[in-house]
């Protein structure tokens, strides 16, 4: 076994950053004890894999974190990264966010009262969940009082359904709340028809 590629194997399946305490337990399992693996090792075998990722090669980097070792993105990767992250969290969103997502859609530039009045819950969650997520994004603020925060869908939005502009959206007419929601085309999106959005 190349136990370089071992530790790079770890490092990549880790989803925190790993000590070398980390480290040496896992080399000190029953099936892996033979290899004899020390902590001195250790540092030598991650000194390498750490030289190895400073080359243009590659698009990750090894990094000290917290005490631990993890890989990460380079700096150049990230957007197609954060791309890619969005579109594996597509089926996170709950049916509360993607209600908040949909009138955000058809009432934009709206403030987060304005959505609870229409959803007549607090949406407070939903709002935070779909700003992390980058679907929304704050437009300004309201000339109401108290100047609340107003907020539209992103350029992330449409990468997320699929779509080029807002017309792409269906009419609130062809709308019809018997019909499953679709995440992937958006060609539903849950809103209450015998709530006015025009």
């Amino acid at each position: 076994m190349d136990l370089v590629k071992a530790i790079e194997a770890i490092l990549f399946s880790a989803e925190k950053p790993l000590s070398l305490k980390d480290l040496e337990a896992i080399f000190h399992h029953p099936s892996l004890i033979h290899l004899n693996i020390q902590k001195e090792h250790l540092q030598d075998y991650l000194k390498s894999i750490e030289l190895k990722y400073q080359s243009e090669d590659y698009p990750v980097i090894l990094k000290s974190v917290n005490g631990g070792y993890q890989l990460f993105t380079k700096i150049e990767y990230h957007e197609v990264v954060r791309i890619a992250t969005l579109h594996k969290e597509k089926k996170k969103l709950s049916k509360a966010a993607l209600e908040t997502l949909s009138i955000i859609a058809y009432k934009q530039p709206i403030t987060k009262s304005e959505i609870e009045h229409i959803r007549g819950v607090n949406s407070d969650y939903a709002v935070q969940k779909l700003l992390e997520f980058q679907l929304i994004e704050i437009a300004g603020r309201s000339d109401m009082p108290g100047k609340p925060l107003l907020y539209r869908t992103s350029d992330s939005f449409f990468e997320y359904f699929k779509i080029s502009s807002l017309t792409d959206l269906p009419k609130l007419n062809e709308i019809n709340d018997n019909e499953e929601v679709n995440t992937e085309t958006f060609k539903n999106p849950i809103i209450n028809p015998q709530i006015p959005l025009n």
